[in-house]
């Protein structure tokens, strides 16, 4: 067991110990917080930025007045919380866009297929019919304003309908098990929250204890 002494010598030692120097000892001491702790349980290396995180983990941290440590690590798991939360909406967005490519992809196939159609009835086809029905689907003097037109908004919604059914139908279910880990994120996150905010309401009364 460790004896008084021996602690008070270990808090003399810290207290003389002012941290790393040069500029390559400040870059290594930064990096154990990617190495160690909550980063390193949160942050996916192959996918994410560990830089990203500690300057997320920084601005939640900044949000609270953290003094002990149980404090502190309520704070930390709330950030890695948080960031996770914010890594399952990003993985809706790319299941979407997933479903936007094959829905695009079917679309440029089906496009392909009737264009070798069109030809190869227009070799069948009187010249001069088809010379006239070409000068018919010419432009008649309207302009393009840039913006999306009703059909095409109204084309994007249905595109985002269709991904989402598509999703929904998938035997995977993984709109399904997004919902479910959203949701076990969010009762630990408001847990957390509650948590921190009864800590901060007793402060006053510990104070006055003290007195």
């Amino acid at each position: 067991m460790t004896s008084f002494r021996q602690i008070e010598a270990n808090r003399r030692n810290a207290q003389l110990s002012t941290g790393p120097v040069t500029e390559e000892g400040k870059t290594r001491s930064r990096q154990n917080a990617v190495r160690h702790g909550l980063t390193a349980e949160t942050v996916i290396d192959a996918l994410e930025d560990a830089e990203d995180y500690a300057a997320f983990e920084m601005a939640v941290t900044a949000d609270y007045d953290a003094q002990t440590a149980v404090e502190r690590e309520l704070v930390l798991r709330l950030a890695s919380l948080l960031w996770r939360l914010r890594r399952a909406t990003a993985i809706e967005s790319g299941l979407f866009k997933i479903q936007a490519q094959h829905l695009l992809q079917f679309r440029q196939g089906r496009r392909a297929q009737q264009t070798r159609r069109d030809t190869i009835d227009g070799i069948h086809r009187d010249p001069v019919a088809t010379q006239d029905n070409n000068s018919k689907d010419e432009p008649t003097g309207g302009f393009d304003t840039g913006l999306p037109s009703t059909t095409e908004l109204a084309d994007q919604f249905d595109d985002l309908t269709h991904s989402f059914v598509r999703l929904s139908n998938l035997s995977a279910r993984p709109l399904d098990r997004l919902s479910r880990y959203e949701a076990i994120l969010w009762r630990q996150a408001c847990q957390i929250l509650f948590t921190l905010r009864c800590l901060e309401q007793r402060k006053p009364w510990e104070g006055l204890r003290l007195r």
